[in-house]
């Protein structure tokens, strides 16, 4: 396959959060956002919609990029069997944090890495307690920090974190949106070196 390091590196995804956290390894990458269909399929569990919807998003972008490794990764909040997804707006945003105040969520967080006949995935969950709050609390919240394009409506980087009792995981940024343990360790496996190598960065 050549030097790795040297060849294009591309996350499937239009997500600021994703892009922050893999620039953390030092590897350079441009983003671009993959045209997928993220409706659950009939009868899907959320960890198995979590990782089709990772590789999916993986190939989509290695369809129109042969020549590049890719990164797709998804995720998605299973309360009691069913999956939260990114609110949109205040309103949704609201009855989420209701739903799921005094309740343990399962977070599952997909990536995949991707190059031409090549495809590895991995599916990181993450077990969240939300405290039990009144809704003054959840609302005042919600017109600080606005997450309404978390899948959950809680930054946990961020003022979410009072809205949480506990969090466990072993990969702890899954929650913010891409395990960055298990995509150290898939891009090993594939060949990359992190922490680069500084030649290959001249």
């Amino acid at each position: 396959m050549g030097n790795l390091q040297t060849q294009p590196l591309i996350l499937a995804s239009s997500s600021i959060y994703r892009r922050d956290l893999l620039a953390r390894l030092g590897l350079p990458f441009e983003a671009i956002s993959p045209e997928v269909d993220e409706h659950p399929l009939p009868n899907e569990g959320v960890a198995a919609m979590a990782l089709r919807l990772a590789i999916a998003k993986a190939a989509a972008i290695a369809k129109i990029h042969p020549n590049a490794w890719v990164i797709g990764s998804d995720q998605a909040a299973d309360l009691h069997g069913e999956a939260i997804g990114k609110p949109g707006n205040f309103d949704k945003a609201l009855l989420q944090l209701q739903r799921m105040r005094g309740q343990t969520v399962h977070f599952h967080t997909a990536v995949c890495v991707m190059h031409a006949d090549y495809s590895a995935a991995i599916n990181v969950a993450t077990e969240v307690r939300f405290r039990d709050l009144p809704d003054a609390t959840l609302i005042d919240y919600l017109k600080f920090e606005q997450p309404y394009d978390c899948a959950g409506s809680a930054k946990c980087e961020g003022m979410g974190i009072a809205l949480l009792e506990s969090i466990r995981s072993d990969d702890p940024t899954a929650l913010i949106g891409l395990p960055l343990i298990a995509l150290s360790g898939l891009l090993r496996d594939a060949g990359f070196e992190i922490p680069p190598s500084r030649n290959d960065l001249q």
